[in-house]
């Protein structure tokens, strides 16, 4: 259940989502010792982000999309973002239309958070029975290995799923950037989701009624610097159970990448910029065309990184399956059966990040060797 500020009482309507394993505070462990790196932080060789396993793009190697041109219905802008989301998954956006005021208030008051004492932040520490709130998500076992970075988690849309109790008090303008940053971002997000339509084959409104009611969360991940930033992760490779994910990052330190064609590509970010990402529930509904890409974020030794990931999904009671007009002579048969979405996101937020495992549920089996 929620709760409602307003009124002081319980929001019904607000479900939980999974649940995850409480661990240690990494930025509180950055500041007791900078040189400490617990095992269970240190990865296995394969998985270590050394110069050797690291592809650095430019920044034109990530598509760039101009929203102001598509929302002019620039055909030659559209050309380039269906090609963006089939060759990609992932591209950064420009003149999106979100003042850069708004943008730099949700950055200011998240850098005031995470420099609230330990105590204060967990004040709104995760419950044991869902991930709203600050701690870390997706830890299944106290066996695996843990990523190096600490979260705030908030569901946003629609507000009747909000929980307040979750939402920073301090510092005071935290609750209003967060209201300000996400209503723009979900305008952001239903001009992409009426474009994804359109090359999807479908009317412009088509995907945003599919969604029923589009769910959207935020998390603010604070990845701190490490004494041995090629041995550690901050976020573990994966890719998004959402329809698409909006992200915004800091501009002087570079620490998302993207997987493209068996390397990782850093995603330098350009100012006032937004990254959009495909999510698992495209890669369904398109039943394979455009798919969702694994990212990992990396850490560096020297300063600290946020980033701001709003996750736009459909209902709970959405069921996803491949599109009628996605299944053609290309790809004749459905890759992936008919799921309820919420069943869909509760299963895989119950496992570790681990690339695109999760997607398994989805598959209809017989082509799981071939995906």
């Amino acid at each position: 259940m929620g709760f409602d500020s307003e009124n002081g009482i319980e929001n019904e309507k607000a479900p939980d989502w999974a649940t995850s394993i409480p661990v240690d505070n990494v930025q509180e462990m950055v500041r007791r010792d900078s040189y400490a790196v617990p095992e269970k932080y240190i990865r296995n060789l394969e998985d270590r982000c050394g110069n050797t396993c690291l592809f650095s793009a430019s920044t034109h190697s990530i598509p760039v999309i101009d929203l102001s041109l598509l929302t002019d219905n620039c055909k030659e802008e559209l050309k380039k973002f269906d090609l963006a989301c089939a060759e990609w998954g992932f591209f950064q956006v420009i003149n999106h239309g979100i003042a850069q005021e708004i943008l730099l208030g949700m950055k200011d008051a998240a850098v005031s958070f995470f420099k609230l004492p330990l105590e204060e932040k967990e004040k709104y520490s995760m419950p044991p029975n869902d991930i709203q709130g600050y701690g870390h998500a997706y830890v299944a076992s106290t066996e695996q290995k843990l990523d190096w970075s600490d979260a705030l988690i908030m569901v946003v849309y629609p507000t009747h799923y909000r929980k307040y109790k979750y939402w920073p008090a301090t510092p005071r303008e935290l609750k209003d950037a967060i209201e300000a940053y996400s209503f723009e971002v979900n305008k952001v997000a239903e001009k992409l989701l009426s474009f994804l339509s359109l090359i999807m084959r479908k009317d412009k409104e088509g995907l945003l009624g599919l969604h029923k009611e589009v769910m959207q969360a935020l998390r603010l991940n604070y990845y701190p610097p490490c004494s041995k930033p090629d041995q550690v992760i901050g976020l573990s490779p994966h890719s998004d159970t959402s329809t698409i994910s909006i992200l915004m990052q800091d501009e002087d330190v570079t620490g998302l990448q993207i997987r493209h064609d068996e390397e990782w590509v850093s995603v330098k970010p350009i100012p006032n910029s937004l990254v959009v990402n495909i999510g698992d529930v495209i890669e369904i509904l398109s039943n394979g065309k455009y798919k969702s890409i694994e990212h990992r974020a990396v850490i560096n030794d020297q300063k600290a990184r946020i980033s701001y990931a709003s996750f736009i999904c459909p209902n709970d009671d959405v069921e996803i399956e491949p599109l009628e007009q996605t299944v053609d002579c290309q790809e004749p048969q459905k890759l992936y059966k008919k799921i309820r979405y919420g069943d869909f996101l509760r299963q895989s937020m119950k496992r570790k990040m681990e690339g695109k495992a999760h997607t398994d549920i989805a598959k209809i089996e017989k082509n799981i060797k071939d995906l």
